[in-house]
């Protein structure tokens, strides 16, 4: 009996081990801060911080442009740092507007229900065209192979400041333009709001995250980032690290005065 009472335990410890969420553990000039990963959440958006962060993951050096494949995060600073709000870091260049040579999608929302074909709505449909069907598109092509017709869309939704110009053709008539091949579905259920505590990823707008992320240090969280950036964990040690980096002194850009330095950066 004692002999089974050992094994279960084993067991049980092992499927608890393999259950566990990836921790990352952030060193910094100014302390520690471990950082709890959610893939159920953002599987992608997970498995590219942990592939940069051990050094897995192939990137693109914006310096020497060489192809590499070593720890992204090390030696980095935090750029940006808002008191009461966030602090940023991940960009290779310091500056805020480096990546690592590529761009994934957003992991904000549960997928919703798969449309092919019908027209758009309203402009909360239009925006999930563009952002699934009309970004990728314009990432692929430069102003040379761009299609007509959807250059002019574009211009009047910037003019209009609305989408609902794109709502003047069908679903069916962005697939064929854009040659898009993936699943277009609405947007489903938030998979996470953006909290004090949280880690999300920054961007430049759908569909631009690349290494960039950011820790919310306000209080009340971002509500008004919600669906906008993709949250990925929560510090679980180490906030007040994060609180002590937000209040450094600020020059131009939010940049603190003296660099604050992720020193080494790993996942487990």
């Amino acid at each position: 009996m004692k002999k089974l009472l050992i094994a279960l335990l084993f067991v049980a410890g092992i499927i608890q081990l393999y259950a566990a969420n990836p921790i990352v553990t952030m060193e910094t000039t100014m302390g520690t801060i471990k950082i709890e990963l959610w893939p159920d959440i953002a599987p992608k958006t997970v498995a590219n911080f942990i592939g940069l962060a051990n050094g897995t993951k192939e990137w693109t050096d914006p310096i020497s442009k060489a192809k590499v494949k070593k720890p992204f995060y090390d030696g980095l600073i935090f750029h940006r740092v808002i008191s009461d709000f966030m602090i940023q870091g991940g960009c290779p260049l310091g500056t805020g507007t480096g990546n690592p040579g590529y761009k994934f999608e957003d992991e904000c929302f549960d997928e919703g229900k798969e449309i092919k074909s019908g027209k758009i709505t309203d402009e909360t449909m239009a925006g999930d065209v563009f952002q699934q069907m009309v970004i990728p598109y314009l990432q692929s092509n430069n102003e040379t192979t761009r299609d007509k017709e959807i250059s002019k869309i574009i211009e009047e939704c910037n003019k209009a400041r609305s989408g609902k110009p794109m709502m003047e053709h069908p679903i069916e008539w962005y697939i064929e333009k854009t040659g898009f091949k993936g699943k277009f579905a609405t947007k489903g259920k938030l998979k996470a709001t953006v909290d004090y505590g949280v880690i999300a990823m920054a961007n430049s707008g759908p569909g631009t995250n690349g290494s960039q992320f950011f820790i919310v240090t306000k209080k009340d969280g971002t509500p008004w980032l919600n669906g906008k950036h993709t949250v990925f964990g929560k510090v679980i040690e180490g906030m007040d690290v994060a609180l002590k980096i937000e209040a450094v002194e600020k020059g131009k850009g939010d940049k603190p005065v003296k660099d604050v330095v992720m020193t080494k950066v790993r996942v487990k």
